[in-house]
């Protein structure tokens, strides 16, 4: 199928779709897609997953989708892209250079510990890359540089500890992203597994198999002078 073709086989998806309610507005339609589809494949993985089940929650046709996003894989690649943009868009507007290093590392942790219970979605999505490897994000052109972001923003509340005397030196702001993840991830990922050996966890609720200021003092401890020192 051509260009011209296939362009007006999308005209006339979307002029169905606007006579079924839907309005014909491409970025809009793509974020439904997305919003979609992070839960189909967050449930099911990439190969569970199913673009008729997609298509028939957004209204719209798998020929629609393909056009938008290329091929499954495509549409797997961009919801994981949009679910670290949209992490690292939240962290962007958490002002952590306005507060006092300790400060900003407790609000960095809470933020995250907050995010991940509730947005399971994204955990299951990473678990899921995990799983192949990181085969999709290799593809991905943009999602080194997104986290790179993150990982600025860890070394400078981190520098600022250590000049203040308020941090020990030596540790690198990978590390300390790193033991964020760890026990953040851990928290979600092993929910159902750690809850039925030990008794500890109601499935029905949102995971918290670590309490949230258990989380923030073993970060602060981490990379705090101890008190002895």
């Amino acid at each position: 199928m051509n260009q011209l073709v296939h362009s007006e086989a999308i005209a006339r998806d979307d002029e169905s779709a606007g006579r079924e309610g839907r309005t014909n507005d491409p970025a809009r339609t793509m974020a439904e897609i997305l919003e979609v589809a992070t839960h189909e494949f967050a449930d099911k993985g990439l190969a569970g997953a199913r673009i008729d089940e997609i298509a028939a929650a957004t209204r719209t046709s798998k020929r629609m989708i393909y056009y938008y996003f290329g091929s499954k894989d495509g549409l797997y690649l961009a919801v994981l892209e949009e679910a670290y943009r949209r992490m690292r868009s939240i962290e962007a507007d958490l002002h952590l250079d306005d507060l006092a290093p300790a400060a900003a590392l407790r609000r960095l942790v809470e933020f995250t510990y907050d995010h991940h219970r509730d947005n399971e979605d994204f955990i299951r999505l990473v678990m899921s890359e995990n799983i192949h490897r990181a085969e999709y994000l290799r593809q991905s052109k943009g999602i080194r540089q997104l986290n790179v972001k993150a990982i600025d923003s860890i070394r400078g509340l981190y520098d600022r500890g250590v000049v203040q005397g308020v941090f020990r030196p030596g540790l690198d702001p990978l590390d300390i992203h790193a033991v964020i993840s760890a026990l953040t991830v851990f928290n979600v990922s092993n929910r159902y597994t750690f809850g039925t050996i030990f008794d500890r966890d109601d499935p029905k609720t949102k995971a918290e198999t670590l309490q949230r200021e258990q989380v923030v003092q073993l970060l602060l401890r981490f990379v705090e002078y101890a008190k002895n020192e």
